[in-house]
């Protein structure tokens, strides 16, 4: 079902919480039984939906173990908790409001030991990937200004985003000598995370899906705990 929002006023009372709605608003609001996609331009209301619409299920009965809200920056996540504590209240806690990477971190935390890492996995920041991949350079002995750090650590990212493995990588651009190299690195640089004990940004939803595809128990766990998934800012 597709809808299209416009601007409504915010402040809506527990006991009536379609007031200060649009129709539009509204109908989004109501359903809660399937697929749905809002599409709406900026500042037209699509937050506030989202939390109305949370707090309508708990109304209807949902248990709020079973909602899961999601956004992508830290700041869009920050907002939206703090408008889902104030409108929900009791019960608040236990719904997940958060960025689509911290909610891989808490996934990880608890399974990732299916994947061959502890659960005290060390997340890697820009400047630790550099001192990593400093390393790995210099061990391959491959000239600086051929592979340039940000340019194979981009390249390297790149691949992950598509869910590319070091040996897809390869396997993709075993004709091409410079990008043959990279793989190799990205071989080894995934190699070294793993004896760290360590992800970077990309693996933490690349690990995430991996846990999905190669744990179907792990992922039947999530699919049965969270029967009702909101995604704000989906364009990102």
């Amino acid at each position: 079902e597709l809808i299209f929002v416009c601007k409504g006023d915010w402040g809506v009372p527990m006991n009536s919480l379609l007031t200060g709605l649009n129709k539009e608003q509204q109908q989004a609001v109501q359903h809660t039984e399937g697929p749905l996609l809002i599409l709406a331009g900026a500042g037209s209301g699509k937050t506030k939906v989202l939390t109305v619409r949370i707090a309508h299920l708990l109304a209807q009965g949902v248990n709020p173990y079973e909602i899961l809200a999601i956004t992508f920056t830290n700041k869009a996540a920050g907002e939206m908790r703090e408008r889902v504590d104030n409108l929900v209240g009791f019960g608040a806690e236990s719904i997940w409001v958060s960025t689509f990477h911290s909610s891989c971190v808490r996934i990880l935390r608890r399974h990732i030991e299916n994947l061959g890492y502890t659960t005290s996995f060390s997340i890697y920041d820009t400047d630790d990937q550099k001192t990593l991949l400093k390393q790995i350079l210099k061990a391959m002995q491959l000239d600086s200004k051929l592979f340039k750090e940000r340019a194979v650590l981009s390249q390297i990212s790149n691949a992950k985003n598509e869910l590319i493995t070091p040996e897809e990588f390869l396997l993709n651009n075993s004709g091409d000598y410079h990008d043959r190299k990279v793989g190799e690195v990205y071989q080894e640089y995934q190699k070294r995370l793993k004896q760290n004990n360590a992800l970077d940004f990309d693996d933490l939803l690349f690990k995430t899906v991996e846990l999905f595809q190669f744990h179907p128990e792990v992922l039947d766990y999530y699919q049965e705990r969270f029967r009702y998934i909101m995604v704000d800012e989906y364009q990102d």
